[in-house]
């Protein structure tokens, strides 16, 4: 049976390179001196009749920018012991959670001047280097007490990440980390929640850690049968969404109800007097298919979610009725009051999957209720794009917009750098090579 995530720009790359000659259009800023890193899965190998999109083993590609040049463009393998077995190599093993090991294939990050590789559903991170070598799995020194998430929210005053993780093992529970500045957990709260759900992100505002319990769950059946990913729709469980204090020691959530729905990813939250908004991209339904490969279902469209703490009711509105996920924010305003957020345009190839090719870059000015498109062509397809300041103290929308984009035209990708404002072009690195579509990346300052 053929597999759509196993072919096109889906498909996975078999060799790990080093470009240092990369041709570059255009003029690549100054104020750039850091990494654009990225990962997605990218399998070894791979059944067709059972692979998910969400299952391959983790590759992480990266470009290095220094005074207005790109140095080099690397991807590598995340060396789980499966991966460090596959290519013949040994493992160098580490920090032991639930006795499982994934490389992790979700997100990739800069914390305490080092970097992670993370994923969910119970997994341990992966640090690696500079480079993008593995140097090994990791617990934070021994203070993560289980798995870690593929979505922390760092806290732009005090740079703290937020993190609400969840496994399968846990039960009727997720959890809720804070990790300082220096790396190390600083404090854990285990929060009930009705079943157990995917959680795969959450939100973050000055007074709260967002939760979103929504009826994506751990399906026992679909475990034992062997399937990939053990989660699917349940039409009875409930939908809502959490306020925990960041200040509260204890399970001290306040839950409020929505109508049925799965969220991948919030665009941003925070406070506003006695209400609480969250802009987010919503799906109907999701894994809800009798055969599930990747998402599904329904396609996602930017909502705002208004949480009346007096009246204890949410607003739901929809804000485009377009189809696009991956939304960000710039990381100054995380949990702070945003205008403008971006978000991916997803095409659909014709056969109700989403596809990433002939899709655009999108600006909301949710102040002036007003939307930016930027298609980057036919045979192009973006993935995330993430927006970096030209300076700390910049405007908000002062700065690129950066990410790959896949050429179908010469099946190579390009980094491809946007002003923030605009969406006009400011320089394209051209790689030689194809960076698969994948999932999450962040700029991480030299």
């Amino acid at each position: 049976m053929a597999n759509r995530y196993l072919e096109g720009n889906f498909g996975p790359v078999s060799d790990e390179q080093t470009v240092t000659d990369l041709k570059v259009t255009g003029t690549i800023p100054d104020f750039l001196d850091g990494r654009y890193l990225r990962t997605g899965p990218n399998p070894i190998a791979a059944d067709p009749d059972a692979y998910h999109w969400f299952t391959g083993d983790g590759m992480v590609h990266g470009v290095r920018l220094r005074d207005g040049n790109a140095r080099w463009y690397r991807n590598r393998f995340v060396r789980s012991q499966q991966v460090s077995d596959a290519l013949g190599e040994e493992w160098t093993p580490g920090a032991e959670i639930h006795f499982q090991d994934f490389a992790a294939n979700t997100n990739v990050i800069g914390h305490s001047g080092r970097t992670f590789a993370i994923v969910e559903a119970g997994m341990r991170p992966y640090e690696l280097d500079e480079e993008l070598a593995t140097v090994g799995p990791c617990d934070f020194g021994g203070t993560l007490p289980g798995g870690y998430t593929a979505h922390p929210k760092r806290d732009p005053e005090s740079g703290e990440l937020h993190a609400i993780s969840y496994y399968w093992g846990w039960g009727n529970k997720v959890q809720y980390t804070v990790i300082d500045g220096g790396g190390r957990v600083r404090k854990v709260v285990d929060v009930e929640t009705t079943g157990s759900p995917m959680l795969h992100d959450m939100s973050l505002t000055e007074k709260y850690a967002v939760i979103y319990d929504l009826p994506v769950v751990f399906d026992v059946d679909l475990a034992m049968s062997g399937t990939p990913l053990p989660y699917r729709w349940d039409p009875e469980y409930p939908a809502r969404v959490g306020l925990l204090p960041r200040e509260a020691d204890t399970d001290d959530v306040r839950w409020f109800d929505v109508e049925p729905c799965y969220v991948f990813h919030p665009l941003n939250a925070y406070d506003d007097g006695d209400r609480v908004l969250i802009d987010l991209c919503r799906f109907e339904r999701m894994f809800d298919a009798e055969v599930v490969r990747g998402p599904d279902s329904s396609r996602p469209m930017l909502n705002r979610w208004t949480i009346d703490l007096n009246a204890g009711k949410v607003l739901e509105e929809q804000l485009d009725d377009r189809n696009e996920d991956f939304p960000r924010v710039d990381e100054r305003i995380v949990g702070r009051r945003h205008r403008y957020g971006y978000t991916v345009a997803v095409a659909d190839d014709g056969n109700g999957n989403f596809d990433f090719l002939g899709g655009a870059i999108r600006r909301h000015d949710l102040v002036a209720g007003s939307t930016t498109e930027r298609v980057l062509g036919p045979h192009r397809g973006p993935s995330e794009f993430v927006m970096v300041p030209s300076s700390p103290d910049a405007a908000e929308d002062d700065g690129v917009l950066m990410g790959f984009a896949y050429d179908g035209n010469r099946e190579a990708s390009d980094l491809v750098l946007l002003d923030a404002a605009t969406l006009d072009t400011v320089a394209e690195v051209h790689l030689p090579v194809r960076v698969p579509y994948g999932f999450h990346g962040n700029w991480v300052p030299a």
